[in-house]
């Protein structure tokens, strides 16, 4: 089993998204020198809290900062794009950093309503969900295989990477995305953080998993919440900044990363339970690295992609490190 980290750019109230951009690059650094094998960047729009809104931007950043990381997406949303658009971006990416590009692929918005609609091209009518034959069109400028009658037949030559190509990740928290990574015959990263825990989304891809070009075998990893500190009270203490974001998002307001201070006050009067499905792994690093295997065997996932979101940068260094020190002891 590996470790990954996957990374949102939190803004903490007080500081601004570059700064927290910076921070994400120090922390795909500390990453790379402590051995976790992928670092992805996600994409949220419109949001005080988050700052990665072009993933693939970041990719450029922190390839030319690190040396042997896997570099990814968590992911690219696939709706506001076109295929085409995408496999450029990604093509180059793989040219610029051969053997290192995970492109993961979603059909969430990755923001409100509004916002999803605000990012659309064409106003003229809400875009369709057609994430499936997005998906498939996508494949097929990478793999240069649009049928000779396809109009953009010729394409998918002109990729710039040339022979360099990203390895493809369907994301998803649901059965269909479960379903549709299966039938395509893609590795598949399952959002334990944002649905809880559901191993049957890995047994329903395993069991309509069809062997592809890209895989051979099913690939399932798991991304999960997970906070480690020196003791558990200090973890418990720092996570529960992102509790008050999450419980204010689920109230409809969108804030910055509160400080543990700030989020115990508010948490205490408020009294904001943690939705019964979840189950953050938070403690020590023995702990949560405990948690972590559980998780695997839990999914029968190869990778295990840690997240989280805290007010302190460098709490998330240290947290990301004590699990990497503990899992390799």
């Amino acid at each position: 089993m590996r470790l990954s980290v996957l990374d949102q750019s939190p803004i903490p109230e007080g500081g601004s998204g570059g700064q927290s951009l910076k921070n994400s690059i120090e922390l795909a650094q500390l990453a790379d020198r402590l051995g976790y094998h992928r670092f992805w960047m996600a994409e949220h729009h419109a949001t005080p809290s988050l700052a990665s809104a072009s993933p693939e931007i970041m990719l450029a950043a922190v390839g030319l900062a690190t040396q042997k990381i896997r570099l990814g997406t968590g992911g690219i949303m696939l709706p506001h794009y076109s295929p085409l658009k995408v496999a450029e971006s990604f093509s180059m990416l793989a040219g610029l950093l051969p053997g290192r590009i995970d492109l993961g692929l979603g059909r969430a918005p990755g923001s409100d309503q509004i916002t999803a609609y605000a990012l659309q091209q064409d106003r003229r009518t809400r875009a369709p969900n057609d994430f499936p034959q997005q998906l498939q069109e996508l494949l097929a400028y990478l793999d240069d295989a649009l049928p000779v009658e396809h109009p953009f037949r010729k394409l998918g030559g002109s990729l710039p990477g040339g022979a360099e190509k990203p390895d493809i990740w369907v994301l998803g928290s649901s059965a269909d995305s479960a379903l549709l990574a299966g039938a395509l015959g893609l590795p598949y990263c399952i959002a334990d953080f944002i649905a809880g825990e559901v191993p049957e989304l890995a047994e329903s891809y395993r069991s309509s998993f069809r062997p592809s070009a890209r895989a051979a075998e099913p690939e399932v990893m798991v991304a999960c919440w997970t906070v480690a500190a020196e003791d558990d009270e200090q973890a418990a203490w720092i996570a529960g900044s992102s509790r008050m974001m999450f419980a204010k998002m689920m109230m409809g307001e969108l804030i910055p990363v509160p400080s543990p201070e700030k989020a115990a006050q508010w948490l205490a009067e408020n009294h904001a339970p943690m939705p019964a499905n979840r189950r953050p792994i938070i403690g020590t690093a023995a702990r949560c690295c405990d948690a972590i295997r559980e998780k695997a065997r839990l999914y029968g996932a190869s990778d295990v992609m840690l997240v989280n979101i805290l007010y302190d940068h460098a709490a998330r260094l240290r947290s990301y490190r004590l699990i990497a020190e503990s899992f390799t002891s």
